[in-house]
Formats: C-alpha cells, sequence, structure tokens
C-alpha cells in the first residue's frame, strides 16, 4: 500500500513550513535515512530524511511552496510491485497533497440525520466583529467561547494568521466574558461595546500603499523569520509586564584581566572576548540569585537548576538566540569556543531547534556597534534579557573622592514581572555587576 510522507514538524512550535528544495524526483528510489528535502522553518532551513523505504511515485507539493501545514502528505512512496495506478485506488489525492479518506468525515457531516443532541453541541456560526470583519477562530473555539459566556472579538488568537483556537479561550482572561456580557445580543447598538474597549488595529497593507501612491518604493516580501520576529515580539510586548534596571559597569579591572588571560591562551589559539565574560557573570549570577532563574510557564513558574543563558546573534533578515546551556559550570575558554560555534551556524541558518530554544535568561550586545545603551524586549518565557552598551572612557568619582577616567559600561535588564519583582531584579543586576568589576572571581 503507498504509503504517504507527511510534512514534518522540526520543532515542538512548528505549524507550518515552506517546502524549500526537492532532494529527490519521481521515480527514485530511497531508503531510510536518506535526504530527500529541504524544509524551511521559521528560523532555519532544515534537512529532511526519509523514515521508509520506496520508490517516489508522486510529490503532491511542488518546492518553494509556502505555508504548508504540518502533517500535510508531500509525497507517496511506492513498495516493490507497486505502481502510480495504485495511489488512486488507495484513496491518496493527486491533487492538493489532502488524503481523498478525509472527504469521508465531511460527506457524512452534510447528512441532514443528526440528533438534536449533536445538534445542541455543534460549532456556532463563524463570528464577526463589530465592523462585520469575520473572526477566524477554531469550531473547538468558537463552542467553548459560546459555553463559557466569551466575546470572541476580546481574544488575541496564537493560531495562524491570528486564528483563535483552543488555548486561547481557556486562557481567556474574564474582561472576555464580561465584554460579551456588557455587549448583550449579537445584533443592535451594544454589540459594538466590546469592540470598542479592544485594542486598535494598526493601518492594513491597502492603506499604507495608498499613504504611499506615487512614491518610489520597493516592497519586501516577509519571510518565516521575519513573520516569527514580528508576532512574538509584538506579543511579548503587549502581554509581558517589563520594568527596566540600569547600571554602570566599570571595565578597566575586567579589560586588564582579559588581557593577561588572553596573552597565556594565545598558544593554544584563544581569545576572550568581553562578551564571553558577560555570558559567564550572567550565568554565575543566576546562581548567585537563584529566584531569578525562572521562567513564565502561564499558570506557573518554572524555577530551572542549570544557568542556561541566550545570546542574540544578528543574521541576514532577522536574528537567533542561541543557547549555552549549563554556562556556570563550563570554563571561559569553553564558552568562548562554543558561541563562536553558535554564532558561525546561526549566520549560516544551520542551527538545530535544541539550540536556540530554551534557557531562562537572554543577552543583547549592541556595544559593538558603538550603542551606550538601549532597551531590549523579554524573550518569552525567559523572565528577563540584559541589554549591553559600549564602553567608553568617562570622567567617575573614586572610592577615595578623587576624580579619575574609567571605561564604563552601560546596561539596562529588561524584567518580566510576573516572574521577577524590583528587589529580586536589583539583586540580580548587582550579582552581575560584581562579578565583571571583579573578574578574577569568576575563575573562583
Amino acid at each position: 500500500m503507498p504509503t504517504e510522507i507527511l510534512m514534518p514538524a522540526l520543532s515542538p512550535t512548528m505549524e507550518e513550513g515552506t517546502l524549500a528544495k526537492w532532494l529527490v524526483k519521481e521515480g527514485d528510489t530511497v531508503s531510510s535515512g536518506d535526504l530527500i528535502a529541504e524544509i524551511e522553518t521559521d528560523k532555519a532551513t532544515m534537512e529532511f530524511e526519509a523514515v521508509d523505504e520506496g520508490v517516489v511515485g508522486k510529490i503532491l507539493i511542488a518546492e518553494g511552496s509556502e505555508g504548508v501545514k504540518v502533517n500535510t502528505p508531500i509525497a507517496v512512496l511506492l513498495e516493490d510491485g507497486e505502481s502510480a495506478d495504485d495511489i488512486q485506488s488507495s484513496g491518496t489525492s493527486s491533487g492538493g497533497g489532502a488524503p481523498a479518506k478525509e472527504e469521508a468525515p465531511a460527506a457524512k457531516a452534510e447528512a441532514p440525520a443528526a440528533a438534536p443532541k449533536e445538534e445542541a453541541k455543534a460549532a456556532p456560526a463563524a463570528p464577526q466583529g463589530a465592523d462585520g470583519s469575520r473572526i477566524f477562530a477554531s469550531p473547538l473555539a468558537r463552542r467553548i467561547a459560546a459555553d463559557k459566556g466569551l466575546d470572541l472579538s476580546a481574544i488575541k488568537g496564537s493560531g495562524p494568521k491570528g486564528r483563535i483556537v483552543k488555548a486561547d479561550v481557556m486562557d481567556a482572561k474574564p474582561q472576555a466574558a464580561a465584554a460579551a456580557k456588557a455587549g448583550g445580543t449579537d445584533t443592535g447598538p451594544a454589540a459594538a461595546a466590546p469592540a470598542a474597549a479592544a485594542a486598535p488595529a494598526g493601518p492594513s497593507a491597502d492603506m499604507v500603499a495608498r499613504m504611499y501612491e506615487g512614491r518610489e518604493y520597493e516592497e519586501v516580501k516577509l519571510d518565516g523569520m521575519r513573520k516569527t520576529i514580528a508576532a512574538r515580539l509584538t506579543e511579548a510586548k503587549q502581554t509581558i509586564p517589563h520594568f527596566y534596571l540600569r547600571r554602570d559597569i566599570q571595565l578597566d579591572a575586567l579589560l586588564k584581566f582579559r588581557g593577561e588571560l588572553n596573552k597565556q591562551l594565545e598558544g593554544r589559539g584563544v581569545k576572550l572576548s568581553v562578551n564571553d565574560f558577560i555570558i559567564k557573570a550572567v550565568a554565575l549570577a543566576l546562581q548567585a540569585v537563584p529566584d531569578a532563574n525562572a521562567v513564565w510557564a502561564g499558570d506557573r513558574v518554572l524555577k530551572m537548576k542549570a544557568s542556561d543563558v541566550a545570546v542574540a546573534v544578528a543574521i541576514e533578515g532577522g536574528l537567533f538566540t542561541p543557547v549555552l546551556q549549563d554556562s556556570d559550570t563550563k570554563s571561559l575558554s569553553a564558552l568562548s569556543a562554543e558561541m563562536k560555534d553558535l554564532a558561525s551556524r546561526a549566520r549560516e541558518r544551520k542551527l538545530a531547534p535544541h539550540e536556540y530554544q530554551g534557557g531562562s535568561f537572554a543577552i543583547s550586545n549592541l556595544g559593538m556597534f558603538g550603542i551606550d545603551n538601549f532597551d531590549a524586549i523579554v524573550n518569552p518565557p525567559h523572565a528577563g534579557i540584559l541589554a549591553v552598551g559600549s564602553g567608553v572612557k568617562k570622567p567617575v568619582v573614586g572610592s577615595d573622592g578623587e576624580l579619575k577616567v574609567a571605561t564604563v559600561m552601560s546596561v539596562t535588564m529588561s524584567v518580566d514581572h510576573r516572574v521577577i519583582d524590583g528587589a529580586l531584579g536589583a539583586d540580580l543586576l548587582k550579582a552581575i555587576v560584581d562579578n565583571l568589576e571583579n573578574p578574577m572571581v569568576m575563575l573562583a
């Protein structure tokens, strides 16, 4: 019997991807473990291996196709003795890649013999916003919303293209129910009340384009990474209660210590950067202030044991945040080598999902670009992120009251207030500062 090859889920959060390239063609014989396609996720292009062996009988999804849902049939594999004629007879569609057998439930649903109880449980009709526009929600989400008395127009969808799914309705705040109650029925003037309280949507693409009629511009299509960055950071800024803590750090002792270490490590080909020291300082600080080494998990906080530190790496068209696991237990030279490897493969989009997912805290360093200071957005589910500026010469007052010149680096820690309160955040930032101003203690 022909075997369907399905669009794989290459990461826990992947819902769709782009079939970037086929590495086989119809008629090719493949074995388990052979590379058959390149799949582009929101972050990387990854090679996809065959699980079964056989002959590629039909390719259902053309290369370059975007938005292919996970578990969608993308090709059909034939066993010995089977031919392309067996594909149709087995119930596999040769058109859009969906198996014909899936049409049976739809046909059954059209039968008029549904029992009254089943009709009562049917999902409500597709809801509409106050302006008449359709609100996209799954049937299950609509049914749960109706049972709970929730107003779907007050719920933000996390599914593809903003579609409201079950999890969004289950996690909906009580305001959504209150808004539905205040609105009364779905007709009449009262129905506009919930919409008025909803967050205003930005102008549409057509509206923006009309604003620039007559002006020359180039339209840049958003790739998967850019769409994901836009969606995640918009959600992060809107839903995470950020607060910010700022400190200046004197780097003279660290720069001197770094210079001495690099001289001694020169024979091994190791050159430590200031960023390597920052990673180590953050990792040790998370161990010194363990309550801050945590992540937000919706209805609970997960306190982590190891210090898994994410570091933002800029690439063309976006960024990665590869995670250095167990950073507190690794030497500076080991962290340096691992960071160089991760950054290099990030720029080539060759990181595996487990290498850029996870972590409890992140670092974003723009000092090398001459930025004095900035505020970064917390990357969920992290509890915080340290924004690092450049080290510059500044006049400072020493402990003896004398005025002197020192190399000062400004840092800003953005914190998720649901996980870390002000005093706890201040303790964490103080531990980071102490480590960087007294770098020898990081080797103790």
